[in-house]
């Protein structure tokens, strides 16, 4: 299947990430590693952020707590991969995807709303995160590294998944479903507006 239209069908997602941006990661591993490794450093800290403001929410912390886990295991994962290479963890950059992303996030109104737009960014996250580790893992000249970004794509597909689910368990689906749209939308534009850059997974 098309990725453009594997994207479309399976994550939702409206723009894919321009193939070129594979041949720009390639050129730059030390840096896309390191902010590979970063990503998952954060997606760790936030399912933690999330379980300490909704710890009444019992289906969420028990779902999202093996998912610090595993996106710990993923920072270690990408940190061996620096060092088995003979490269170095460089400096956490500015995320201008995800600053993007708060930046849309609801700020006051309804307690249910920031929930939702909170559960809905990071299945966002993890949406872009699963298509652009299909593109290294389809793209990459280096078949190791094409594998190791296979198995993170499914990962990322996995929790995309569980934060609508999370919403939807919580909230009325067509309410979630119908901020989801506004999301897609929005995560539009941001693609659109960024610099295409080889060093950064977002």
């Amino acid at each position: 299947m098309n990725l453009s239209q594997d994207t479309k069908n399976i994550l939702g997602l409206q723009l894919p990430t321009d193939p070129r941006w594979v041949n720009l990661a390639e050129i730059s591993l030390e840096a896309i590693l390191t902010d590979h490794a970063y990503c998952e450093q954060k997606a760790a800290t936030s399912c933690i952020s999330i379980i300490q403001k909704y710890s009444d929410k019992e289906k969420l912390v028990t779902a999202l707590a093996p998912i610090v886990t595993e996106e710990w295991g993923h920072f270690r994962l990408v940190l061996q991969e620096l060092h088995k290479r003979g490269l170095k963890l460089g400096k956490q950059r500015k995320d201008e995807y995800v600053n993007s992303l708060i930046n849309f996030q609801t700020k006051g109104g309804h307690p249910n709303d920031r929930f939702l737009d909170q559960l809905l960014m990071m299945a966002m996250i993890e949406a872009r995160s699963c298509e652009r580790f299909k593109r290294l893992s389809d793209g990459l000249n280096d078949a190791y590294l094409a594998k190791f970004y296979r198995r993170f794509m499914e990962s990322e597909a996995g929790h995309y998944t569980l934060f609508i689910e999370l919403a939807e368990n919580y909230l009325p689906k067509e309410k979630v479903r119908a901020r989801w749209q506004e999301w897609l939308t929005h995560e539009t534009q941001i693609m659109k507006d960024l610099e295409l850059r080889g060093d950064r997974i977002h």
